[in-house]
C-alpha cells in the first residue's frame, strides 16, 4: 500500500516524492501485480488520463544521460500530455479481448496534436493499440484531420494482427485515480485521472 500512496502522491499532489522513490514504487508494484496475477478490464481504463511520470529503458537512459536519469516528471506548464480510452462494441470472434479507441494528445500553448486509433485489451492486462489518425488544432480550431501512415487499411487489419506486431502497454496498476504500465520498449509510465 505504501507504493500505491507514493504513486498517488506523484500523480495527484503538488508535493511530489523523489523520482527515485517513484521508480522504486513502480517496479515494486509491477512485481506484486505479476506475483498476485492481478487482472484488469478495459472498462477500468475508460476515461481521460494525464501523463505524470516516465522512465526510459536502460539503453535510452544511457543515450539521454543526465536529461532523463532514472525517471522524470512531466512538467504540466510545458506540455499537457493526455491519453483517453473509450469503449467500442466487441467485434465478432474477439471474445478474449475488449476493443476500443485511444486518443493521445499533446497540448503546448495554443497548439494541440492528437493521435488516435483502435485498441484491444487482452486478458493478461496488455493493451495493444495503433495510431492511425491525426488531428491538429490551433486555438481550439481543427486545422488538419486525417489518416496517417496508411491508417485506413491498418485499422481494418488491427484486430487480426498479433500483439507482437503492435505497440502496447502492459498495465500493472489500475486504480480509480492512477494507472501505470510498461510500454513495449521497456519504459514505465504513470498517469493520473483528469
Amino acid at each position: 500500500m505504501e507504493n500505491i500512496s507514493i504513486l498517488e502522491q506523484a500523480a495527484n499532489s503538488n508535493l511530489k516524492p523523489s523520482s527515485n522513490e517513484v521508480v522504486i514504487a513502480l517496479i515494486e508494484t509491477e512485481k506484486n501485480a505479476k506475483k498476485n496475477k492481478t487482472r484488469y478490464s478495459f472498462e477500468q481504463l475508460i476515461g481521460n488520463w494525464q501523463l505524470c511520470f516516465i522512465t526510459g529503458t536502460k539503453k535510452s537512459r544511457k543515450k539521454a544521460g543526465i536529461v532523463l536519469g532514472a525517471g522524470r516528471y512531466i512538467p504540466q506548464w510545458i506540455a499537457k500530455i493526455q491519453i483517453a480510452y473509450a469503449a467500442e462494441p466487441v467485434a465478432e470472434g474477439e471474445e478474449n479481448s475488449e476493443t476500443g479507441r485511444v486518443e493521445n494528445s499533446v497540448k503546448v500553448g495554443t497548439m494541440e496534436l492528437t493521435l488516435s486509433g483502435p485498441t484491444k485489451f487482452l486478458p493478461n492486462n496488455i493493451l495493444a493499440f495503433d495510431f492511425t489518425r491525426i488531428t491538429v488544432k490551433l486555438l481550439g480550431k481543427t486545422v488538419y484531420q486525417g489518416y496517417i501512415r496508411g491508417g485506413e487499411s491498418r485499422e481494418t487489419e488491427f484486430l487480426s494482427l498479433s500483439v507482437g506486431k503492435q505497440a502496447f502497454f502492459a498495465y500493472f496498476l489500475v486504480e480509480d485515480r492512477i494507472i501505470a504500465a510498461r510500454g513495449r520498449g521497456g519504459g514505465l509510465a504513470l498517469w493520473g485521472r483528469v
